[in-house]
């Protein structure tokens, strides 16, 4: 018999999820966040955009729970969130971590099956094999299922790793860089998927490289450099030549898209 678990309440559209308030962590002498607060918000897609060494995957750990600030606050729900156990923040939010080495010879449906290792002994456990199934559709990976994870490709084990983070059905979903190994029709594929989890009410945190992915699918950009976040707009506000050649020490342009009118980030190449 299941016992009892409480099932979390999804939040409200609009309603924030997680909040880092004045947060700041150093390592060696140097700080990698510094006075950050942020906040995130149920139906909404946040991109953390900024050049390499940036903060954006620390930031992410920071928010999810696995490493804690040395200073500030981080709340998720209604309750600092070193106060959640391992179990109950695991039944909230899906991490997927940018270094998530998949290397055990597990096949893929074993890999998309452990997202629902949070649910087992509670009624949602009723529900595996419809989440499990939805997710290695959405990822494109029904044909790999029985494959090992170490003979898959870069991309495939990045789709598995997608994929078990969507069978969780978690109301928040952090996504260090998903789109890295990617080609290009995966890449839209899974921030379509995260767009659409987002207007279905769930709260979706994606670090990006690519601008103008960030600049199609997100609803605010949080963009950082040094640690510090230089500006959290929606992407048009944040994503300006003048912005982005600042911030990247490089120059851009940016010109409206022929039908969607969102900003294209291209450099300028003399």
């Amino acid at each position: 018999m299941a016992r009892h678990i409480e099932i979390p309440q999804r939040a409200t559209i609009g309603e924030t999820v997680c909040a880092a308030e004045a947060v700041h962590l150093e390592r060696g002498g140097r700080a990698l966040l510094d006075s950050v607060s942020l906040e995130l918000r149920a139906g909404e897609v946040l991109a953390l955009l900024g050049p390499n060494g940036a903060g954006k995957s620390t930031l992410l750990s920071v928010l999810s729970g696995d490493v804690a600030p040395d200073r500030g606050s981080v709340r998720f729900g209604d309750r600092e969130i070193g106060d959640w156990s391992l179990s109950e923040l695991s039944r909230r939010r899906g991490v997927l971590l940018q270094d998530n080495q998949l290397l055990f010879p597990f096949t893929v449906h074993q890999v998309v099956e452990m997202g629902r290792a949070p649910w087992r002994r509670t009624p949602l456990e009723d529900d595996d094999n419809a989440a499990i199934s939805e997710a290695i559709a959405a990822a494109d990976i029904a044909h790999l299922g029985n494959r090992r994870v170490p003979s898959l490709s870069g991309g495939e084990r990045a789709r598995a790793g997608f994929a078990r983070v969507m069978a969780g059905r978690t109301g928040v979903l952090m996504l260090d860089e998903p789109t890295a190994a990617l080609d290009l029709g995966h890449q839209e594929a899974v921030l379509g998927i995260a767009r659409e989890r987002a207007r279905a009410g769930d709260a979706v945190l994606v670090v990006l490289h690519d601008l103008n992915l960030a600049g199609a699918y997100a609803d605010r950009i949080a963009l950082l450099r040094d640690g510090r976040i230089i500006a959290c707009d929606a992407p048009e506000r944040v994503l300006t030549a003048e912005v982005v050649s600042d911030v990247y020490q490089t120059p851009v342009e940016v010109i409206p898209h022929p039908v969607t009118g969102r900003g294209i980030v291209l450099p300028r190449r003399f």
